[in-house]
């Protein structure tokens, strides 16, 4: 294979020249590129071998990354040679996190961020890792914090304001406000279903409405606020109007098992029980570990 395009001139300098790293290097990234990795990982390490250069170590973590204990047991080896590396340290507090080691991935982040507390990608992992070990507060704080240093930046600003409308904090209004208010063209759906999710969980239904049916309006297959705008309704005990609501969800997904679930919920509230057992199977079928789907079928004789 290397002694064939588009591999061929790489692999003939390569033996005029080998202890040329940058060689290996340009082989091994063009080999990863098209999914040869193996012989990538074979040239990086060679590459690596002859000069220690952060690139080179980057790229072998990254094909590592699919064995995480791999990778952990090479960047710590490369991270003594490259101390200061960034994103080397971002890797391994990946294959840490990928390894299930939050603890030890949350050391790495603490390390980092103690050098480099601007350091936006480590603080938005921590805030992740925080998640994961159920410290909401911690995580929110830790997310505002990177706001600081990065307020413009998209997905940061869509998860903390998520977390704070899950937390019922009324900053997400401000801080959806300013997203709506800088958003002059896209028309972006997020912010009005943020501040949708905070209003339904206050309990002020009809503002959520107003705000689920604006992200509608802003983006016609955004799933996620016709289910919540849905589920409102159900709550209110507006079946019927629910039921229109999940069947256009279902025009925008024909296979969302969850529209199915709450349509044969709706349809069992209006004492139509052939139809919800129908929904019910339908949604159990497209998502089997929807259990609740497959009990309300059954338990509709």
């Amino acid at each position: 294979m290397l002694s064939r395009p588009p591999y061929a001139n790489l692999t003939d300098s390569i033996r005029q020249n080998s202890s040329d790293a940058n060689l290996y290097y340009r082989r091994g990234m063009l080999l990863y590129k098209n999914n040869n990795n193996p012989p990538a990982l074979a040239d990086l390490r060679i590459a690596w071998s002859l000069t220690k250069k952060e690139q080179y170590a980057v790229a072998i973590s990254n094909i590592l990354l699919d064995k995480p204990d791999s990778a952990v047991l090479f960047l710590r080896d490369a991270l003594k040679m490259l101390p200061q590396s960034i994103p080397l340290h971002i890797n391994l507090i990946q294959a840490y996190a990928d390894d299930q080691k939050t603890n030890d991935a949350l050391v790495i982040c603490d390390k980092v961020l103690q050098q480099h507390p601007g350091e936006v990608a480590v603080l938005m992992m921590k805030a992740d890792l925080l998640e994961q070990t159920n410290d909401t507060s911690g995580s929110i704080l830790t997310l505002q914090q990177a706001y600081r240093f990065a307020p413009s930046n998209q997905d940061l600003c869509y998860n903390l304001a998520f977390k704070f409308a899950q937390s019922k904090n009324p900053k997400v209004l401000a801080l959806c406000d300013s997203l709506l208010h800088n958003d002059t063209i896209e028309k972006k759906a997020e912010p009005w279903y943020f501040k949708g999710i905070y209003y339904s969980n206050i309990n002020e239904k009809a503002k959520a409405l107003e705000n689920f049916n604006k992200a509608i309006q802003s983006d016609y297959s955004f799933l996620d606020a016709y289910m919540d705008k849905g589920q409102v309704l159900y709550d209110q005990k507006k079946y019927a109007d629910a039921v229109g609501v999940f069947q256009l969800a279902l025009k925008v997904s024909a296979t969302y098992a969850d529209a199915y679930y709450w349509l044969g919920k709706c349809q069992e509230a209006l004492g139509q029980k052939e139809d919800a057992k129908l929904n019910y199977q339908r949604a159990y079928g497209l998502d089997k570990s929807l259990t609740e789907a497959k009990e309300a079928a059954e338990s509709l004789k």
